[in-house]
């Protein structure tokens, strides 16, 4: 009797896939230092789309290229007017007093848009004085919401596709795969420029679309493979013979048992669709005039950095950094934890 309720209890106290995944994922510290980098920066788009953060972004908060605080305000080498050149003696320029005049009238309006800008900012500020630390909360906010939304649709759609290929196969596995191999045939970022040369409209939404329609192929081949392998368990046997219809079987009892390569696809879709909002912007072909997005500032940045202006620049790509880093390191832990042969 001691040994059955022994058996009992031992197979109630059973943990599952996510207990057990969400149990390694918990013992791995680099991973959880990741999770909490990722959060981090969930949170700060949050509040930046609520309004709560980088909303004055636009604002022209500090002169022209002002540095970094830690540089000091002794950093600005522009000189915003020069002094006009005395003309020799013997010669006569009927338009100089009024020149004078002008440049007079310019270097008292620059005086008084001075005073009331900052010398030095935190993270600097870009050509037109905008907090560069403010233009990166609110990059972020872009990249990440194209990232996630893209991610999610694509993995819909592979999913989906996948789900019906694998499971009718025939002439439907084959439709699938053609458009399938059509797709990966061409070079992925010739593939993303030729729909935005024809789309034409930029903007979050259509990088999202762009994205979601060139990165479904990877999802697709995953779910294909798993529900080949699925349609033939007992489990799936079972419920045809209770009369389950095939909607059924394809969404209720086969899909939970693969939602985790989902899931993991989800994650590692979103670290390539940054780096891909990020090179389409840097192009010309993301954000629409008036947005910001860290290809945006990186295209600004190229011309500052024949300047000398390096903080733009810097802001940008370590923000990248750090957010694709976290994600790719979290993406693998993710990966190892759900991996069923870990059991």
């Amino acid at each position: 009797m001691s040994a059955i309720s022994l058996f009992s209890n031992t197979h109630q106290q059973s943990p599952g896939l996510w207990a057990l995944a969400w149990r390694r994922l918990r013992a791995d510290r680099v991973a959880m230092f990741a999770l909490a980098v990722v959060c981090l920066f969930l949170l700060t788009v949050m509040l930046s789309k609520a309004g709560w953060v980088a909303t004055d972004w636009e604002r022209e908060v500090g002169l022209s290229y002002a540095p970094p605080s830690f540089l000091g305000a002794e950093a600005i080498v522009e000189d915003t007017m020069q002094a006009a050149l005395p003309l020799p003696d013997n010669r006569f320029d009927p338009l100089r007093d009024i020149i004078l005049e002008i440049k007079k009238n310019q270097d008292d309006q620059v005086g008084n848009d001075t005073a009331t800008k900052l010398r030095t900012l935190p993270f600097g500020a870009d050509k037109w004085g905008h907090d560069v630390a403010l233009k990166s909360i609110k990059g972020a906010e872009t990249s990440m919401i194209v990232g996630l939304s893209a991610a999610l649709l694509a993995t819909l759609i592979g999913s989906l596709f996948g789900a019906l290929a694998g499971y009718f196969g025939g002439y439907i596995d084959d439709t699938f795969n053609w458009f399938y191999s059509i797709f990966t045939s061409i070079p992925y970022l010739l593939l993303v420029l030729a729909f935005a040369a024809v789309l034409q409209q930029r903007g979050i939404m259509t990088i999202v679309l762009i994205l979601a329609l060139t990165g479904w192929t990877a999802p697709f081949r995953l779910m294909r493979a798993e529900y080949l392998k699925h349609k033939n368990r007992e489990y799936v046997w079972a419920a045809d013979a209770i009369g389950a219809s095939h909607r059924r079987r394809i969404f209720i009892h086969i899909f939970p048992n693969v939602s985790h390569v989902a899931l993991v696809q989800i994650s590692i879709s979103v670290v390539s669709f940054i780096k891909a909002e990020v090179i389409l912007s840097y192009l010309g072909f993301g954000v629409a005039v008036g947005d910001v997005s860290w290809g945006s500032m990186l295209n600004e940045a190229q011309n500052e950095l024949m300047l000398g202006k390096w903080w733009q620049l810097t802001a940008a790509t370590v923000a990248m950094a750090v957010l694709v880093t976290a994600f790719s390191v979290l993406t693998d832990a993710l990966r190892d934890a759900l991996d069923p042969k870990l059991k």
